[in-house]
This record gives structure tokens, C-alpha cells and sequence, in this order.
């Protein structure tokens, strides 16, 4: 459920320390779940959060960033008219989609409905920053928030993620030139806030963030260049994925600079941003070949990744080491100690526990603590052999398990079989926008898929089957004896069973 209300309630909540049985402290996709699960069972609940209730993916992330996408796919079908059906033109208009983001998804970036929604369910919401104080004589997690102090026995941590600002010379100075949309340096929250689209946009990071907001801006009539570390885009996944979105870019006059990265970024004469742009390598070379290493752009899309918020929340009054990247969870969400052991009644969810930044995992964590804190075994730790994600561009990129090269590292003796998207019956129906494959990733001692990829239209819809086959770890030879409808997209899984080597 996606919050609505109709004030912003960003100001600091005072209330009175309140016995209770649980805190969670960030009300991210997985804290809030947590918080409001526990509340509905009848604990006494408070949850704090010095941001909106409801974290990064419905206020900046996945819900808006989706809602971008969803037009500029549109626009691109539109385009394909001439090709398959007669004659249309368009003109790209981002005022909808603002709108939408506004109104529908983010109620102008208010948490109203989403804190009344907790305290409904018995909870007690303050708006702050928490932090560990260690344990009282009793053993209680003393918490405190602004100038409260909560004594509790069970404490969840779910604090999340913030965009990563490299140290690039200039560009602290640049960003801080205004707030918000109007500065002239973006992470992804300023970026899903702007009402417009700039007519040229400069995008450091060729990863998920910004090759999704790339493609997006690209499609409403943004000129868009992306500055790329590595030598190929979403560096996570099988090369051959990187290639075909590398190939649509191109083909959408998205200008893609690989090896590359700023040495300097500052203002220009128009408000926007000038970057210098070097190699990677520092040879000196012209990395853009035109004898000019300079870029202008009216904004800077900064999407080098993200960082965990463990800074500044006391871990260090846990034993912790306050400089850790993550925090060690077992099988029932509790934190470890540098030993392995758990700390009593100490948990954490989500990004912060280097699973994966994903809302998905978040939640799915929230329900495996969900169930172990209410003495539950629904539903039970299910592993993480079987993660999947997707990559919303056009066409998508989903992913399940390990890769072909992490296969190998693994030591696994592996089989691959690939099918191209085009080839199969359905796609090659589709025309225009078939771009991509399905690879799927066999341990052949086992003859069960240990990883696959899809690069597809609506490919994250396809990746279903396969993460159910990984999860399941449901053999090759059962892969190949099932019905696949004709014609399907889906039925490419089948075609690339059929080529395993």
C-alpha cells in the first residue's frame, strides 16, 4: 500500500519514553513491515524514522522511477507505428508523468497516511534519528532519539541505504549551489522530484540507477551521455547482457563513455554543470576523441551506487565495529558479534545487511523476522541461492543466482544453454524491440540451474520461471519435459534448455 496524506510531517516528534516491547528503527519497505506486522499482533511498537515512513522505493526509488519508465517505454512503442501498424508521430510530454509521481505515488513526498497507518495499529511513531546506548542493568537496548531515551528488549534495525557522492574535485561544491531539482547536480531523489526533464543530462554510473533513469530521460528528448567507470554497463551481470543494452543506447543516441571518470566537475555559465572528463586508465588520451575533454550538461545525474546508514548508530555501544558495511544477520534475521554469535535481542533488515539492495529482500527478510519474533515457522528461512533482480530498462535485464564466470569461480562444472530473443516465434512476432536472450547456468554434477539471465521485453516477468527452478533447485531434465505455451516469450526458456552444452 502506497502512502497518501495531505501534510508533510517532517518535524521532530517529542514524546515520552513509553515501555515497549519492540523498537525498529527506520521504516524503510523492510522496517515498516516489520513494525506494523509486530503492531498488528498486538506488541507494543514504536518505530522511528528521521525521513518518510515508507523509505527510498515509494518516495525516490522503484515506484517512480517505474512510473518513468512506464511512459518512456510508451513513447518508444509509439515510435514503432510506422514499422507495424501505419503512421503516428509523437511529442514527448514529462508533465504527466511529474504528476503522476506527485499525486499518486508519493502524495508530494508525505508520509501522512503511512505514519496514521502504524499508529492504527497500536504504534507508536517518533521522528528522529535513533541511536544504540548499549544495555541498562536489566538488559534492556536503551535507544535514544533527540532527547528521549527507550529502554526495550528487542531492538531491529532497518536504517538502509543513501546515494554515494564520490570525492570528485568540485562537485560538493556544485551540488550545495541549490536544493533539490534545482541544483545542478542530481543523485536519484532529485532527479524523481524534478517536474521537468533538462535538455542535457550527464549520468556518472553506468549501473541499474543510471542506466534506467538514462534511458528514461532519453526517450522524453533529454540528450543524454553516460560516464562509465568500467568497461561495460551493469557490470554485475553476464557480459552479454551489458552488450545488448549497450547496443540499444547507442541505437537511441544515448552516448556511452566507457573507462572513463571526472577529475573536476563545476558550474557553467548557464547554471549547469562543467565536467572534465578523464581515463580511467591515465594515459592521457582524449577519452572522448573529438580533442576536447570537457563536458557540459544542464544536470549531473550522480549513480555510483549506494552506501549503508550504519554511521552514527552506535554500534559501537553493541561491540560493533562502527566501521563495518554491513551487519551480519543469521537465519532468523539476528545480528552477529565479530565471533559469529548473536546479540540478544538485537536484529536488522534490509540493505544493511549486504544481502542485496533490494526491496524484495527487505521485506522477505521482514517476514522471516516477522515469524521469529511471534515464535512463528511461517514462513521458514528459505536461503539466498535463489535471489533474483531485474534491471527495468528496455528491454529488461532480470537476473537469478550466480552468472557463468561466478559459476566457474565457484568450482562448479558448468553447462550453459542461451536462446536469443528474435529467434523464438514470439519474439520474432514482436519486431522492433526483441533485443536480448535467455542463458541459463547448469551445475552438472547436480543437473539443476544454478543461475540464469533474461534480457527481454517485460524480462523480469520471464525470470519467474527460472527463479522458481533455481529456489526449487528443479532438475534440467524436468525443465525439458514441461508444456510451454506457444507462442510465448517464455518459451525461449525452453529453447535455451534445449541448447545446453
Amino acid at each position: 500500500m502506497l502512502p497518501r496524506g495531505t501534510g508533510h510531517t517532517v518535524a521532530f516528534v517529542t514524546t515520552r519514553p513509553t515501555d515497549a516491547d519492540v523498537i525498529v528503527v527506520g521504516l524503510g519497505p523492510g522496517g515498516e513491515a516489520v513494525a506494523e506486522a509486530l503492531a498488528d499482533a498486538g506488541r507494543r511498537v514504536i518505530g522511528i524514522d528521521e525521513r518518510l515512513v515508507g523509505g527510498e522505493c515509494p518516495y525516490y526509488g522503484c515506484v517512480p522511477s517505474k512510473m518513468v519508465l512506464r511512459a518512456a517505454e510508451t513513447l518508444a512503442e509509439a515510435g514503432r507505428v510506422n514499422t507495424l501498424a501505419g503512421h503516428a508521430s509523437t511529442e514527448p510530454d514529462y508533465a504527466p508523468v511529474a504528476k503522476r509521481i506527485r499525486d499518486e505515488a508519493t502524495d508530494d513526498w508525505d508520509d501522512t497516511v503511512a505514519v496514521e497507518r502504524f499508529e492504527g495499529l497500536g504504534g507508536t511513531f517518533v521522528r528522529g534519528r535513533g541511536r544504540l546506548a548499549g544495555r541498562d542493568d536489566d538488559g534492556r537496548w536503551r535507544i535514544t532519539v533527540g532527547g528521549a531515551t527507550y529502554r526495550v528488549p528487542d531492538v531491529v534495525l532497518a536504517t538502509g541505504t543513501d546515494p554515494v557522492v564520490p570525492p570528485v574535485d568540485g562537485l560538493t561544491e556544485l551540488r550545495a549551489r541549490a536544493e533539490g531539482p534545482a541544483s545542478p547536480v542530481w543523485t536519484n531523489r532529485e532527479a524523481l522530484r524534478s517536474p521537468t526533464v533538462p535538455a542535457t543530462l550527464a549520468v556518472l554510473g553506468g549501473g541499474p540507477i543510471g542506466c534506467e533513469l538514462a534511458q528514461g530521460f532519453a526517450r522524453f528528448g533529454t540528450s543524454v551521455t553516460v560516464i562509465q567507470r568500467a568497461p561495460r554497463l551493469l557490470t554485475r551481470e553476464e557480459p552479454a547482457a551489458s552488450a545488448v543494452v549497450a547496443e540499444v543506447f547507442a541505437r537511441e543516441g544515448i552516448d556511452v563513455h566507457f573507462a572513463t571518470t571526472l577529475g573536476r566537475v563545476e558550474a557553467d555559465d548557464d547554471g549547469g554543470a562543467r565536467l572534465r572528463v578523464e581515463s580511467v586508465d591515465g594515459d592521457g588520451a582524449d577519452p572522448l576523441g573529438h580533442g576536447e575533454a570537457w563536458v557540459t550538461a544542464d544536470k549531473l545525474l550522480v549513480a555510483t551506487g549506494r552506501q549503508p546508514k550504519l554511521a552514527g548508530l552506535g554500534l559501537e555501544s553493541a561491540g560493533l565495529d562502527s566501521e563495518v558495511r554491513s551487519l551480519d544477520v543469521d537465519d532468523a534475521m539476528r545480528v552477529l558479534d565479530a565471533e559469529g554469535n548473536p546479540l540478544g535481542g538485537l536484529y536488522a533488515v534490509g540493505d544493511i545487511t549486504g544481502r542485496g539492495p533490494f526491496t524484495h529482500v527487505a521485506t522477505w527478510q521482514a517476514r522471516v523476522l516477522t515469524g521469529h519474533l511471534l515464535d512463528r515457522r511461517d514462513p521458514p528461512f528459505g536461503g539466498y541461492h535463489g535471489l533474483a533482480w531485474a534491471t527495468f530498462t528496455d528491454p529488461e535485464v532480470g537476473r537469478i543466482g550466480m552468472t557463468e564466470a561466478e559459476a566457474r569461480d565457484a568450482g562448479l562444472h558448468v553447462r550453459t544453454g542461451r536462446a536469443e530473443i528474435a529467434s523464438d516465434i514470439r519474439g520474432w512476432i514482436h519486431g522492433p524491440g526483441n533485443d536480448g536472450f535467455v542463458q541459463v547456468v547448469v551445475d552438472a554434477a547436480t543437473d539443476t540451474l544454478v543461475g540464469a539471465t533474461v534480457v527481454a521485453p517485460n524480462g523480469g516477468e520471464i525470470l519467474g520461471l527460472l527463479t522458481l527452478a533455481v529456489h526449487a533447485r528443479i532438475p534440467v531434465a524436468t525443465l525439458a519435459t514441461m508444456h510451454y505455451v506457444f507462442p510465448t516469450l517464455h518459451r525461449t526458456v525452453l529453447e535455451a534448455v534445449d541448447q545446453l552444452t
